[in-house]
């Protein structure tokens, strides 16, 4: 891991650049991919299937016989864990909704706010050398609890043609209306702009590569909504001395073992706690499954010491980072000042896996600094709000002066009419 010792912050943009391609570097490849997709449809899905996934699929429609041997094939103890983490995330995310908002801004003119859900939402589901099917739950349920009609599901096959059975275990558990075995930029391109057999849809939700997130964005420009720009996973641990090292090298390889463009971040007070969490990192990594990807990762990260915790917070909200973990003395001034984060994860026995998996908040968070504006996928990520108003006719007589000063201010005669009129016709 690279070491960085107390860095000006004239540097703080070069020490916390992240590993990740411009969107100049893929955009090329991603337009090129839906501008076929849009023309030829299923035909251009199984191309780019047999070119990216190296199979070839007369259907890339999952059956109900597949979704009834996919929950054969998952053990029983693992489904019990899939229906405790799904229960722990539609408790939370149940707890998010909120009453119909109404007020009379003036006597006579009523206003109110209510939230609809979004008809059509489709999830992507990354598939390759992690099959997230825990991201099935943070997405589904609560699209299902927002009320959303349809939700269609795209996850790549592996070179049998199949989906990981724990993926459409989950779908399944979940209501996923839909699911199709369709991985990468292809899979976006299709939810954009819907082909034969594959529904558009109209908001796009779920974590992917770099090529996934530019393709997201990408999307947007058809009219399509997109949860945030979500791409490789990261993570910062802030820790002094009352840490423990072991636990903090944990959590570091959870994330670094994500991809080999994931990035890991130790921002520390303590040149103690630096050195211990280095040599417990290199003792975990010597045995982890995943240690080449894990490996790769680490090499992107870094061990900041900052001499005060004060500093180290106004780094910290610079980088804003997606997991953000807190081991400190001092945890309420962290709490308290952090602004940028996607979520936190606060005190030694809070790992960041808690999130990823169980603990009922959602993992689908914001990366490479979005943090600044976008929040993680909640509740509310699966509706709209519509406002509503409904003005008596001492309403109109109580504002109408005003909307009719305004409009004529504005040089716009039209909608001052609109007002005059129903004025005089109270005269």
């Amino acid at each position: 891991m690279n070491k960085i010792d107390n860095p000006p912050i004239v540097d703080w943009k070069q020490v916390l650049e992240r590993p990740t391609q411009t969107v100049a570097d893929i955009e090329s490849t991603v337009v090129s991919v839906f501008t076929e997709v849009k023309q030829d449809g299923d035909s251009a899905i199984k191309k780019y299937t047999e070119k990216f996934d190296s199979v070839s699929l007369d259907s890339s429609i999952v059956s109900t016989a597949e979704i009834n041997e996919a929950e054969e094939l998952v053990s029983e103890e693992l489904k019990k864990a899939i229906q405790l983490a799904k229960s722990n995330v539609e408790t939370f995310h149940k707890a998010q909704k909120t009453e119909k908002v109404s007020v009379q801004t003036a006597n006579g003119v009523d206003c109110w706010q209510e939230k609809r859900p979004i008809q059509k939402v489709g999830l992507y589901i990354p598939g390759g050398t992690a099959p997230l099917f825990s991201t099935i739950l943070m997405l589904a349920t609560p699209a299902n609890i927002a009320g959303c009609k349809e939700i269609v599901l795209c996850s790549p096959p592996n070179k049998e043609g199949k989906i990981n059975p724990a993926i459409l275990y989950a779908a399944n558990l979940c209501g996923v209306t839909k699911i199709y075995k369709v991985g990468g930029i292809q899979a976006i391109a299709a939810m954009t702009f819907g082909t034969e057999t594959i529904p558009q849809v109209y908001k796009i939700f779920g974590p992917g590569n770099q090529f996934v997130t530019v393709a997201k964005q990408i999307a947007t420009k058809y009219g399509v909504a997109i949860d945030m720009p979500a791409g490789p996973s990261e993570l910062l641990v802030l820790a002094d001395d009352t840490a423990n090292a072991a636990f903090v090298a944990s959590d570091l390889l959870s994330q670094a073992e994500h991809g080999t463009d994931s990035q890991v971040i130790l921002v520390s007070t303590s040149k103690k706690m630096i050195a211990a969490v280095e040599t417990e990192v290199e003792k975990q990594l010597a045995v982890l499954p995943r240690v080449e990807i894990a490996t790769k990762a680490i090499e992107n990260s870094k061990l900041i010491y900052i001499e005060t915790i004060e500093i180290a917070m106004q780094l910290i909200n610079e980088y804003a980072p997606e997991h953000f973990i807190v081991c400190v003395e001092n945890e309420d001034y962290v709490l308290n000042t952090i602004e940028n984060a996607g979520s936190v994860f606060i005190g030694n026995y809070t790992p960041e896996s808690a999130g990823d998996y169980a603990s009922g908040t959602n993992h689908t968070l914001p990366t490479n600094g979005y943090a600044k504006q976008y929040s993680g996928v909640n509740l509310d990520s699966f509706t709209k709000s519509i406002t509503f108003q409904k003005i008596s006719k001492q309403g109109i007589q109580k504002i109408g002066e005003a909307i009719e000063l305004m409009a004529d201010a504005e040089g716009l005669q039209a909608h001052k009419n609109a007002v005059t009129l129903r004025l005089n016709s109270l005269k």
